[in-house]
């Protein structure tokens, strides 16, 4: 017999969006153009050619998305603002068509009961801040705090929750170093001092946050993986704490009081002939900045192999057997489950959000005018299983907001990828439930499944 999992009272169950990815309206009303503006309007960047330009529209029709998250049950509601629609050149003049906005969404929300979780930077910096150096320039950590201070004066009377980052690795590294996502560069310096930049930036948000929105919860959101060496070598072993300095280290031993990770330190000095040189004064402790949560994005988890050692043992964990979703990422619940109970072992943060956890499959509509998305169904409910148990373990896990709301433009991939409970015809913004929406709508209705 199945046993019926339920979850801690008051916990939150939500989903989670972006500006770039779902509102569209990339220039209408005053709104500045962001690098990813201009990323996916430079011919080869996006795989089917697309720009959100459109997306789904989110702007013009928000009233009737909140209606329908208001069907689904949400308890939260995890969005960012666009930066450059609020401050079209990133410092000075404020446009006020932008901020109303989002002031006429956090009162649709409360309007419905729906709790606003307000994340501030979702990778679409102001152009006119990248045009001076972007993110591996300090003022750009000034304009940040700048852009936070305008943001939650107007809505922090209503908005409570406040993360100031989504993925700074992401917007680090596969911005700077890899090159796959806005501004498209490929300089392992620029990558480092760009992932700086982001966390001091958000170090000293984080006092502005809580002086303009009294009483609020402030956090940030990290991509986090469980790293696994393949085999006991040591090759291995080695290979995995690499990666995992890389991946999660560089940016929790910070956030966390420790300072960089000195392994990850040596590598960029002596492998990529760098310097900590913009590591000013009282930055370190800036960054470590007392937070109130801190919010997980997670989708899998990555097996360290050093294929090049001689010595290496066969592997003993593979992906052998194992389900893959559309983006090719492995379906792991269980490096979600020893993810949860490491954070919590190792860096003890008073309260954790998964603030997103999802996957993309190939949905279709059938001929019966539903979406039937099975294997996200099953992806959704083994990780919330994976989740409980590690709140059995003690990790204070306080909601899940899945990703996403409703399928959208997914960065470099365009719309070739959908990962939306929500199912969008991007000719006519038509939106369907799937039946991983009506699943998840029974979940929150019964705290449990």
């Amino acid at each position: 017999m199945n046993q019926f999992i339920s979850f801690p009272e008051n916990f939150v169950w939500g989903a989670a969006t972006s500006s770039h990815q779902i509102e569209g309206a990339w220039n209408e009303d005053g709104k500045g153009e962001s690098i990813w503006d201009r990323f996916n309007h430079t011919p080869g960047k996006i795989w089917d050619g697309s720009t959100g330009d459109i997306a789904c529209d989110h702007y013009h029709r928000w009233r009737e998305d909140l209606d329908r998250m208001q069907k689904l049950g949400l308890k939260a509601y995890r969005f960012s603002i666009s930066w450059p629609r609020v401050l079209p050149k990133g410092r000075g003049k404020v446009n006020q068509a932008g901020l109303d906005f989002y002031n006429r969404l956090v009162d649709g929300l409360l309007e419905r009961e729906i709790t606003p979780f307000v994340t501030l930077y979702h990778w679409d910096l102001p152009q006119a801040l990248q045009d001076k150096g972007g993110w591996p320039e300090r003022a750009t950590a000034h304009a940040f705090v700048e852009y936070a201070d305008v943001v939650s004066r107007a809505l922090g009377d209503r908005v409570k929750h406040w993360i100031t980052h989504n993925e700074p690795w992401v917007a680090a590294f596969m911005g700077h170093l890899l090159g796959v996502h806005a501004p498209g560069l490929q300089d392992f310096t620029l990558a480092m001092r760009a992932s700086h930049h982001i966390l001091l930036s958000h170090g000293w948000a984080v006092e502005v946050l809580r002086r303009n929105s009294a009483n609020a919860q402030v956090g940030i959101t990290l991509s986090l993986q469980d790293v696994t060496p393949a085999s006991p070598s040591h090759a291995d072993y080695q290979a995995a704490r690499h990666l995992d300095a890389y991946l999660n280290r560089l940016f929790l031993d910070p956030l966390y009081g420790r300072g960089y990770p000195a392994d990850m330190v040596a590598y960029f000095q002596q492998e990529h002939g760098g310097s900590m040189n913009f590591v000013q004064a009282g930055d370190l402790e800036a960054i470590a900045a007392h937070t109130d949560f801190l919010g997980v994005n997670n989708y899998t988890r990555q097996i360290a192999r050093d294929a090049r050692a001689a010595e290496n043992l066969p592997p003993t964990i593979t992906t052998e057997n194992s389900e893959f979703t559309e983006m090719g990422w492995e379906v792991c619940p269980e490096g979600l489950y020893r993810l949860l109970n490491r954070l919590h072992f190792d860096y003890q943060p008073r309260c954790i959000y998964i603030t997103e956890n999802g996957a993309a499959f190939p949905d279709q509509l059938s001929e019966d005018g539903r979406v039937h998305d099975e294997a996200r169904l099953r992806f959704i409910r083994d990780y919330l299983r994976a989740a409980h148990r590690a709140i059995q373990c003690g990790v204070p896990l306080a909601g899940y907001f899945v990703w996403s709301l409703m399928d959208n433009f997914e960065w470099a991939y365009g719309y070739t990828k959908r990962f939306g409970i929500i199912y969008v015809d991007f000719e006519n913004q038509q939106r369907i439930f799937k039946d991983s929406a009506l699943w998840f709508r029974e979940v929150i209705a019964n705290n449990g499944f």
